[in-house]
């Protein structure tokens, strides 16, 4: 690694962790040149997603958009940061463990209600309902009776078969 005071490529690690998550290694270094001390991370490196929408085009999946929409359904809901930004770590996951290039946007948006469902019902609803256009009431209505129906999986169980 390049120093950023001096330039120097000489350098020597003092500690390497992993984050807590396991994607990522912490390393502190220090550059021989000059003694600064600095923080590098490394990951693995992910080949990059394609959304392909719903009128055909294809552009890069952005977590920003995800996590967003989440936001929106779980306002002024008990529901932390932390959880979402776990919860679309996971849905990043999934998509990459599919060994897909491309992504139907359907896919990606049955992922993230199935992980409403699971963090709680109303933010879940929200979602729905702008995801597949609610036009009337009774939609609203027939989507909580569907939801009363399904029984709610605990995030803590493994999945043995996908849906």
């Amino acid at each position: 690694m390049r120093c950023v005071q001096c330039g120097s490529f000489k350098d020597k690690v003092l500690d390497s962790r992993m984050s807590k998550d396991g994607t990522t290694i912490r390393r502190r270094r220090e550059c021989l040149g000059c003694t600064y001390r600095y923080t590098t991370y490394e990951q693995i490196e992910r080949t990059e997603l394609r959304v392909v929408k719903r009128d055909g085009t294809r552009e890069a999946i952005h977590r920003e958009k995800i996590i967003s929409g989440m936001i929106k359904a779980c306002e002024k809901r008990p529901v932390s940061m932390d959880r979402l930004d776990r919860a679309v770590e996971e849905i990043l996951t999934e998509l990459h463990q599919d060994h897909l290039s491309e992504v139907p946007s359907s896919n990606i948006g049955a992922k993230v209600m199935d992980k409403l469902h699971q963090i709680d019902p109303v933010a879940y609803v929200r979602y729905v309902s702008v995801y597949r256009q609610f036009e009337d009431v009774g939609e609203f209505i027939r989507e909580i009776q569907a939801l009363e129906r399904r029984p709610s999986r605990d995030p803590m169980q493994r999945r043995l078969f996908k849906d």
